[in-house]
């Protein structure tokens, strides 16, 4: 019998949802076309891939690491300085603010989340993996959200420990919506299949 080292799992998982995340649509995609609507409604390209960061920076930086979120340092560089501190966390994309998102700009920000991430996973013991953080405080003081705001992420995200954080809003979250991601594509006429 074989059995799975769930550290060395997550590693790899990360690594395929960057891998998919970038062959299937940030090389397939041209970026003229990531703020367009496919089929003339839903998400974009930029919006999901603005979004999956979000979530995934706030889960890793803010909550598990107790750190600011890198948004924080790249909210200028995506045209965001004057956007509220919860932009791209809704699942419904807010087009007023994903519009002003340069796809260069953006492409750094997630690369630098996906970074964050594989240096920290890397290093992870995996008896840290069932710590549970003070997940309301650190949104409100890392993450700079209002409970007020956000009571959904709050109750989804309290209680939960850190394999937890890996495991949705990283990973499963990430792959949910680079899934999406890809059915635009697709409906763009750019499947390669």
């Amino acid at each position: 019998m074989r059995f799975v080292d769930l550290h060395q799992w997550m590693n790899a998982d990360l690594a395929s949802l960057r891998g998919k995340l970038t062959n299937g649509v940030v090389e397939m995609v041209p970026h003229e076309r990531w703020h367009e609507q496919a089929d003339g409604g839903g998400s974009t390209i930029a919006g999901l891939l603005f979004h999956l960061a979000r979530h995934h920076d706030l889960a890793v930086n803010a909550v598990v690491r107790n750190h600011p979120t890198l948004f924080a340092a790249h909210r200028d560089a995506l045209g965001l300085a004057d956007a509220p501190n919860g932009v791209g966390l809704a699942e419904r994309e807010d087009r007023e603010w994903t519009a002003r998102i340069a796809a260069e700009a953006l492409l750094t920000y997630v690369d630098d989340v996906f970074t964050t991430t594989a240096t920290w996973l890397d290093a992870l013991g995996t008896m840290a993996l069932d710590v549970e953080p003070n997940t309301p405080y650190r949104l409100t003081h890392q993450g700079l959200l209002d409970p007020d705001h956000f009571p959904w992420l709050y109750s989804m995200w309290q209680g939960k420990a850190v394999w937890w954080f890996v495991q949705w809003p990283v990973l499963g979250h990430g792959h949910t919506h680079t899934g999406e991601a890809v059915s635009i594509r697709n409906r763009f006429g750019l499947s390669p299949f």
